[in-house]
């Protein structure tokens, strides 16, 4: 199964992608960090740094599978102007210029839930009529991190098309029987790795989910955890949320601990492995950003079955659903 990446950010979707059994055969982003990231974890991947607006697909018309991609965030964020289709930022019409050019089986798209205001219904009904023009039927959802065992309130909307001959075998995915780990049970072993006697003392009363990881944008936002709201829900988890550490505290650390780029991209559902590149500004914006990868995955999952399912199809499954209702 081919797949084409567009604003791949720090991997996060195509990660979850690739454990459901896509292969990438191109990966586009425009961010020079975000592509010094997916180098370093992925070097076999086809990273193509530059701007989508300059990206053609016509070459891979017909060899496409999926087309996945979380397009820019700030013209439906709540925490911008919401100019929607009138902000330069927005990417969609590009999106469906990329899916014209290479015709793929399948589309997911990721955004902010903010696209669900009401003042967007008219803009998302023309996405979907365009998308139907091209003999697409699509279901766009809400969908829950923590439900796929990401310890994260994160909540996105997600746009899957598929060609009608595939849609009847679409389900969407419900989610993981059990409950996310909480924040303190994922970074315990983490928060001690330097030493610090108060670890497993602070993990037991970091006993929730963490609230959303906000990034911010190259203008605004620095290594912090978010508005003052998300700052007081991190204090009742025992973690400061002022900024963010170098590493993780030392032997004789008192107080609440810092979050590390690392331990944020944990929260995010990353594997510990993956190393996110640049500085820490930089590094945390990427994190922030990024689509969980336990989410993609369980998606990535249920469109692989809708594309393997059809009458006539060859294809095998190289990824089980094992642990979804």
């Amino acid at each position: 199964m081919r797949s084409i990446e567009i604003c791949a950010g720090a991997g996060g979707q195509a990660l979850g992608l690739e454990q459901a059994g896509f292969e990438h055969i191109a990966l586009v982003e425009i961010d020079s960090a975000a592509c010094t990231t997916l180098k370093m974890n992925r070097p076999h991947w086809n990273v193509i740094e530059g701007d989508m607006k300059a990206f053609s697909a016509k070459e891979h018309n017909g060899f496409v599978d999926l087309l996945a991609g979380g397009v820019p965030c700030p013209p439906f964020s709540v925490a911008g102007k919401q100019l929607g289709h009138d902000d330069e930022r927005d990417l969609f019409p590009d999106a469906i210029r990329l899916i014209r050019e290479c015709n793929p089986n399948a589309i997911m798209l990721e955004n902010v839930r903010g696209l669900f205001h009401p003042k967007f219904d008219v803009y998302r009904e023309s996405i979907l009529g365009e998308l139907e023009s091209l003999d697409y039927k699509c279901i766009w959802e809400l969908v829950h991190a923590n439900h796929f065992g990401v310890p994260q309130q994160r909540v996105r909307t997600v746009l899957i098309a598929l060609k009608r001959e595939y849609f009847e075998y679409f389900t969407w995915p419900v989610g993981l029987a059990a409950p996310p780990p909480t924040v303190g049970q994922l970074l315990v072993d983490e928060m001690a790795c330097n030493g610090w006697e108060g670890a497993n003392n602070w993990a037991q009363h970091a006993d929730g989910i963490a609230p959303t990881l906000v990034g911010g944008s190259k203008k605004h936002g620095g290594a912090d955890l978010g508005p003052t709201r998300a700052r007081i829900a991190w204090e009742k988890l025992g973690v400061d949320g002022s900024g963010l550490a170098d590493m993780p505290p030392k032997s004789g650390f008192i107080g609440n601990p810092k979050l590390t780029v690392k331990m944020a991209a944990m929260i995010q559902g990353f594997p510990s492995e993956w190393e996110i590149m640049g500085r820490k500004t930089t590094a945390y914006r990427q994190v922030g950003n990024a689509f969980p990868p336990p989410v993609a995955k369980a998606i990535g999952i249920a469109i692989l079955k809708a594309l393997s399912a059809a009458p006539n199809e060859e294809l095998e499954m190289t990824q089980h659903d094992e642990g979804y209702l």
